[in-house]
């Protein structure tokens, strides 16, 4: 049994070995490629079960997840990560394992204990948070299934702080299989929650659940377990010494708590909004709320495949560029990671907005104007989300979380602002909660960059400038072609499955980018040179001699 044992360690080990940041970007990405994919289906089921028949039900597990949610993102989130990686980081390179260990130790155990005593609260409490903060607009009905679903889910943010810390860990000495893999299995959890707990829970003939669309906040915590499960087995062959203390006296943690209340306040506010965009909609009538976070999170699976996958695998090795004191080389990783997101952002974001019925299918059968109406609207915010969160990162890595969390309360402030003014002064309803969100998007990456380029001089030379231009002249013109091609392979009424719609949207995606590369080429951009090379390899390496 040892030897097995010992097997089996040496396998996770391997497979969790440290990798470079383009293979922990590709890594990244494609676990999000895949956790997106398989997040669609799961909102597929769901939209299909109830956001036709059964739309106070899906609105309530909209506002059940709020409060939740944002709880973990204030006390936890990527706070902890940008905060805890250099600091971490630091101890490493001076050989002081002994110290990082403790580091992580206190963290795990002080978030256990904050997270546990918050899903108390949150359970305690859930009945007055759902009646005057996420769903003051609720009917008898939907209130008490928030309450009851809130309930429920209340003990993700406990599950997730764990999960949280323990991948952090992993991340900051540039281990990502393990991290990549918890987001998939978060969502299969909720997918059978959706398929099977749904029809009720039956033990040796005993019937314990009797199903509903409860049985999908129950999927949820299965997926917050089997996260924290298979986050976990990454700790497997990095020695990871841990002592059931918080150890207040390590100078490392007490610097780490230093840096954490500004970006979890940050994180808090962002989150925030999301609570005043959800208290507005739910007065907007039954189904709206389920609308807006639907087109929200479609316009963040981008934004999560392209930014935050490639941020968070270069973060790390731009903190260790500024730990050696290589100012030169943290510029020069910078700006190449930039571009990169710069050059994928931009045809994605053009594809999404004239494609959005497609891409809506994919949640809904046959599709829903609603939500293509209001993820249109959000298509500027795809861009410049994705943006932000390398430029966030760039303070992060020199150990400033405050300026950031400033920028954020101003553009946080006036995103609430105009939410308001334009839903309620305006009229616009759903849409006037979209329209805030993209332009509130440009302007908190125009004040990142402008404080960046004043701080940092030389940080992004005429370059990189012209590269970006050029990137977005090749986009402009893909556009069209996009345009085009959608125009002839309308969406028909008899495309009522993905397979039918499947085909179509995969021709649009290929000849759009097809187009982008090939002018990205005689544009001489840098970016589509290891693309054009691995796609040369695939199609005619076989042939050389």
């Amino acid at each position: 049994m040892a030897g097995r044992g010992s097997r089996v360690r040496s396998v996770v080990a391997k497979a969790n070995s440290k990798l470079s940041v383009q293979w922990a970007a590709i890594l990244l990405s494609g676990s999000t490629m895949l956790s997106s994919l398989l997040g669609i289906y799961r909102d597929r089921l769901i939209n299909g079960m109830y956001l036709d028949t059964y739309k106070v039900g899906a609105d309530a597990y909209v506002a059940a997840f709020t409060v939740p949610d944002f709880m973990y993102f204030l006390l936890v989130s990527g706070a902890l990560s940008v905060s805890f990686i250099p600091v971490f980081n630091q101890r490493l390179a001076s050989g002081n394992k002994r110290s990082a260990w403790e580091l992580s130790s206190s963290l795990l155990n002080l978030f256990a204990v904050l997270t546990l005593i918050t899903s108390v609260l949150i359970i305690i409490f859930a009945d007055p948070l759902v009646r005057y903060v996420v769903g003051p607009g609720f009917g008898e009905q939907g209130h008490a299934l928030a309450v009851s679903m809130m309930r429920i889910i209340a003990v993700n943010p406990f599950l997730f702080a764990i999960a949280t810390v323990v991948s952090s860990m992993q991340q900051a000495i540039g281990r990502f299989t393990f991290l990549a893999l918890a987001p998939t299995i978060y969502n299969l959890g909720i997918v059978v929650g959706a398929k099977y707990f749904t029809n009720g829970i039956n033990i040796f003939g005993w019937q314990i659940f009797e199903g509903g669309i409860m049985g999908v906040a129950l999927g949820v915590v299965l997926g917050a377990i089997l996260q924290l499960v298979v986050s976990s087995i990454g700790l497997v062959g990095i020695n990871f010494d841990y002592r059931p203390v918080i150890s207040w006296r390590n100078k490392g943690f007490r610097q780490v708590l230093k840096l954490l209340p500004p970006r979890s306040i940050d994180q808090g506010i962002d989150y925030f909004n999301g609570i005043v965009e959800i208290n507005l909609a739910s007065r907007m009538g039954d189904g709206i709320m389920r609308v807006y976070q639907q087109a929200s999170s479609l316009s963040l699976m981008p934004v999560n495949l392209v930014g935050v996958a490639i941020s968070n695998a270069a973060f790390p090795r731009m903190t260790e560029r500024l730990a050696e004191g290589r100012v030169d080389l943290f510029k020069k990783e910078l700006r190449s990671v930039f571009r990169w997101i710069v050059w994928l952002a931009l045809p994605i974001a053009v594809i999404t907005f004239f494609a959005r019925g497609y891409v809506v299918a994919f949640i809904k059968n046959g599709g829903q104007p609603a939500i293509a109406s209001v993820l249109g609207a959000l298509v500027i915010s795809i861009f410049f989300r994705t943006l932000y969160h390398i430029m966030a990162r760039t303070f992060y890595a020199q150990q400033d979380t405050r300026t950031p969390l400033y920028i954020s309360i101003a553009t946080i402030s006036l995103n609430i602002l105009l939410a308001i003014v334009f839903t309620q002064l305006f009229g616009w309803g759903v849409f006037g909660l979209a329209w805030a969100q993209s332009i509130v998007s440009v302007v908190e990456i125009a004040i990142l960059l402008t404080i960046l380029h004043v701080r940092t001089p030389g940080i992004f030379n005429r370059k990189t400038l012209r590269s970006i231009i050029t990137m977005m002249i090749a986009s402009a013109i893909m556009g069209v072609v996009t345009y085009f091609v959608v125009q002839m392979l309308q969406l028909q009424s008899r495309d009522m499955n993905f397979m039918a719609v499947f085909p179509k949207f995969t021709v649009i995606v290929v000849v759009s980018f097809a187009v982008y590369i090939a002018l990205s080429k005689v544009f001489k951009l840098e970016e589509a040179d290891p693309i054009v090379a691995k796609l040369r390899q695939l199609l005619f390496g076989r042939v050389r001699r």
